[in-house]
């Protein structure tokens, strides 16, 4: 063959240098071994789900007969089940992002509510739904709400398996399903969706897989103001690495660390510059539904005129609710939990006590907060089998008819 012919081949022809394939043969036991690697995380992926059948069984019944019980008597009275879950409170406003974006604001006596208080990523999800699917914004995020229940559930099944075994683990599932507000992950709000992003990023971390730990904590901070929760859980504990390893940690240990907070912090400096103050514009968005940190003050106020006048029985409930969060905390902490489910654990209740606002919306912001049950579910563990099926049965008497309350009866926001 002459020179020019040999140029005009075809360089995958099968007539090849030797050098090429020689090189080709170099690139065979890399790809077999990335193959072999697919094949390997494909595997122990379907066996954590194998594993966590029973507690997503048992919390998909939870959530399942919680919102039939909520139907019937919806029902009952003349209601909708399916409007009261995709269309109450602020789900409504998420509707309305996601159909229209924003810019909406409700004015009233010393209130300024604007849609700018309220997170991207979840509206953002309901408008790529209803842009598939022939579906309305409501469906669309009962949707969105449901799969991240369940995805969650199974994070937070991995995180306990692995801090205490799979007895606890699906328990701590099943008390997640069977909490006083859990309603809440049965409607299209967010709390379901974050709390997703936040068990994997945990899991994530204490499997020591930094780049997935820092990318979920960024669609956590574009989900929820408490997003930044699992930012600061990622970087605490990536910061603590770096001090031991003296600063020689790998590279995606370094970017985790530094992409974690970028969903949250990028949201709040947007709508800073959106509304002329870079710094401060979103945090004069929340005051303007008069939510604010200020160390728990405006919550004392709300503690005391409890004590003083008759009030809704979301207001009481909310008090006991968060009095037992701290309990459960104190008792988490005693227990040693791994840095990042104690910094989790540790922003989130102090984002929920300290601030103010919605008192009666307390219980709701600490449904993420997942840690907190692990001493109740380890408690479980150690229990006879019949007093842990009396505590099972009676939270559950309790999650189902405060739930239907809460959405049937309650004048409150939710």
């Amino acid at each position: 063959m002459s020179d020019l012919a040999r140029a005009r081949r075809c360089p995958l022809s099968a007539d090849l240098s030797a050098d090429t394939l020689d090189k080709l043969d170099t690139l065979k036991p890399a790809r077999a071994r990335w193959s072999a690697a697919r094949a390997d995380a494909a595997s122990r992926t379907r066996a954590a789900l194998h594993r966590a059948l029973p507690a997503l069984g048992l919390f998909a019944a939870a959530r399942l007969a919680g919102m039939a019980f909520m139907a019937l008597w919806a029902w009952h009275i003349g209601r909708s089940p399916r409007a009261l879950l995709a269309y109450s409170w602020d789900s409504r406003w998420y509707a309305h992002i996601a159909a229209h974006g924003y810019g909406r604001t409700l004015r009233f006596p010393g209130i300024v509510q604007s849609d700018l208080a309220f997170f991207p990523l979840y509206p953002g999800l309901i408008r790529a739904v209803t842009g598939v699917l022939p579906v309305t914004g409501g469906t669309a995020g009962l949707l969105l709400s449901w799969s991240a229940a369940g995805v969650a559930a199974w994070g937070i099944y991995l995180v306990g398996e692995r801090l205490h075994g799979r007895t606890t683990a699906t328990l701590l599932v099943l008390l997640w399903g069977l909490l006083p507000h859990s309603i809440v992950l049965s409607m299209a709000y967010t709390e379901p969706l974050l709390t997703a992003f936040a068990a994997f990023s945990l899991y994530a971390v204490l499997t020591r897989r930094w780049l997935w730990a820092g990318g979920l904590a960024v669609l956590a901070g574009l989900s929820r103001p408490s997003g930044i929760a699992v930012a600061a859980a990622v970087s605490v504990t990536a910061a603590y690495e770096l001090v031991r390893l003296r600063g020689r940690g790998p590279w995606r240990l370094w970017a985790g660390a530094a992409v974690a907070p970028l969903g949250w912090a990028g949201y709040v400096l947007w709508v800073g510059v959106r509304v002329g103050d870079p710094l401060g514009g979103y945090f004069a968005v929340q005051r303007g539904w008069s939510s604010r940190f200020d160390l728990g003050a405006g919550s004392l106020g709300v503690v005391q005129d409890l004590v003083t006048r008759r009030a809704d029985l979301g207001f009481p409930v909310a008090l006991l609710v968060v009095a037992v969060a701290v309990v459960l905390f104190a008792l988490l902490t005693l227990a040693g939990p791994p840095l990042p489910v104690l910094v989790y654990s540790t922003v989130l209740l102090l984002i929920t006590v300290g601030g103010s606002g919605f008192f009666e919306s307390k219980p709701r912001f600490l449904l993420p907060a997942f840690p907190l049950l692990l001493p109740l579910a380890a408690a479980l563990r150690k229990a006879r089998p019949r007093a842990a099926i009396v505590v099972i049965t009676a939270l559950a008497g309790l999650s189902f008819c405060y739930g239907t309350y809460l959405l049937t009866l309650a004048s409150m926001a939710l």
